[in-house]
């Protein structure tokens, strides 16, 4: 038993001894001079491209005639009435009975062809 305590002891000294050593000559050795090894991002797989769409010309017009009915396409929800110079915003009182002679964009459009804003 005291042989096998020995023979630990021993091994365990020259593993210490090997260790000392080992770090001594790796303190010791140059700096290398390069570029080095940086870790790069994970390549991800290509994602297919898609075809462009194309896409209609934008409407530039600020004021279109109205169906027969009176009644306005959904791109020129503003009712305007040339005879009384009021314009009808979808959802204000008189919006659904009105009977339009032209049919705007936005307020701004309606204004600029002088007529106002209803009241209600």
């Amino acid at each position: 038993m005291l042989r096998l305590l020995r023979r630990g002891v021993v091994l365990g000294a020259v593993a210490g001894l090997t260790y000392a050593v080992w770090r001594y000559v790796e303190s010791r050795a140059p700096a290398v001079d390069g570029p080095g090894y940086e870790p790069q991002p994970f390549p991800m797989p290509p994602r297919p491209v898609a075809a462009p769409t194309p896409t209609a010309p934008a409407d530039t017009r600020t004021a279109v005639e109205p169906d027969a009915d009176g009644s306005c396409p959904v791109a020129f929800p503003i009712k305007g009435k040339l005879s009384t110079g009021i314009y009808h915003r979808p959802g204000a009182f008189a919006y659904e009975r009105t009977r339009a002679d032209r049919c705007y964009r936005d307020d701004a459009a309606a204004e600029a062809d002088g007529l106002r804003a209803s009241k209600r």
